[in-house]
């Protein structure tokens, strides 16, 4: 370790408390700060601490660390540091933010809901610089994280406007009404079927089945990670996904209901109860044409607007499907056109959003790197 560096326990550092609120306490529109152990804190109308103090989650969101100063409430199982000694409340912060989450994750307790134990806190060792060389570091990555986040938010602004161009295209390519172009019930050129309802199991008994979670990107995802229906094969001929076709998640939270895919990969596969399957009559539509004008944001508004809510999702059920207008040119060849067209544009786009995210990834390995250096006297 680097001359006149010592290594601390975080408990003898400063205090190390728990909020006494239960979540249920907190009033979105209360006037205080109201720090609990979700990714973003809410508010409260009356508080418990008036100081200078770093906030970490000792469930939920593991790790985060958050600084205050001030009026602010904490939750029960929310630590709160405070009266920091041999080391400014800033250098603390960085040092707990670029180590803490990674370090706490791998000793946190809990399958269903993790937590952390103060134990776990308090035992918890830094290396810690004189108060001068603290300032330096403080300044130094500072500027850096500075850098850093200009250059994160150009990044995700370039990809947003990326994703936004195809999306643009998409919603342009089927608000046109040109020569040949019909608006059609989809009950009239397709039928609908809703999947199965039977048991799952994360065994690997039967058949891998595709849920809601599966539908990304306007395709059928095997993530690895699925479920499987334990049938017999008479059952499953029933549910078997055939190449091209389309699927439509029928409930979710109202954001995510309406998700589209179409189906092409190889394998047997079926799709479970939460999906519609559009079968369409192949010498009206192309799936895949049906597949990017269900994606749309046309199609996506008007079966929303139709939807059944309740508290925590919404339901489109196979009625309401059916009796929803596509716009479409009846000519094949031109269905063909119009999504080899979108095809390209969408990998093009994907290519982009690849090399962005490559972009972000470096950025905070570049940060992860820097924050390494600082606390290891290096810097």
């Amino acid at each position: 370790m680097k001359n006149g560096w010592q290594t601390k326990k975080l408990g003898e550092l400063c205090r190390i408390r728990t909020g006494k609120k239960d979540v249920n306490e907190g009033n979105p529109d209360g006037g205080f700060p109201f720090f609990t152990c979700a990714a973003e804190h809410t508010f409260s109308d009356s508080y418990s601490f008036d100081t200078e103090a770093l906030l970490i989650a000792g469930n939920g969101d593991v790790g985060k660390v958050s600084y205050y100063k001030g009026k602010f409430e904490a939750y029960q199982r929310t630590y709160v540091l405070t009266d920091f000694a041999e080391v400014l409340p800033r250098f603390l912060y960085l040092i707990l933010d670029g180590k803490l989450k990674d370090t706490v994750s791998k000793q946190k307790l809990g399958n269903t809901m993790p937590y952390i134990k103060v134990g776990m806190l308090t035992d918890f060792e830094l290396p810690v610089p004189p108060l001068p060389e603290q300032r330096r570091i403080i300044g130094i990555l500072d500027r850096a994280f500075e850098g850093f986040a200009t250059a994160k938010a150009n990044v995700e602004k370039n990809l947003h406007n990326a994703r936004a161009l195809f999306e643009s295209h998409l919603q342009s390519v089927f608000t046109q009404r040109g020569k040949g172009w019909v608006d059609r019930r989809l009950g009239d050129i397709a039928e609908t079927q809703y999947g199965l309802s039977e048991p799952m199991n994360e065994e690997g008994k039967g058949f891998k089945i595709f849920r809601m979670g599966e539908v990304q990107g306007g395709r059928l995802i095997d993530t690895g990670r699925m479920k499987y229906a334990d049938i017999n094969r008479a059952e499953f001929d029933k549910y078997k996904l055939q190449l091209g076709d389309v699927l439509f998640n029928r409930t979710n939270s109202f954001e995510l209901v309406g998700k589209t895919g179409i189906f092409d990969l190889p394998g047997d596969y079926c799709f479970a109860s939460y999906l519609v399957r559009v079968l369409l009559n192949p010498k009206i539509m192309q799936p895949a044409f049906l597949n990017y004008f269900m994606n749309s944001e046309r199609f996506q508004n008007s079966v929303k607007q139709k939807a059944s809510k309740s508290i925590n999702q919404a339901n489109i059920n196979a009625t309401i499907l059916s009796n929803e207008f596509v716009r479409f040119p009846e000519s094949l060849k031109e269905q063909k056109i119009i999504v080899t067209r979108l095809d390209s544009l969408r990998e093009e786009t994907q290519q982009l959003a690849t090399l962005y995210q490559r972009k972000v990834a470096t950025l905070e390995e570049l940060k992860k790197s820097l924050l390494h250096q600082a606390f290891s006297g290096r810097l």
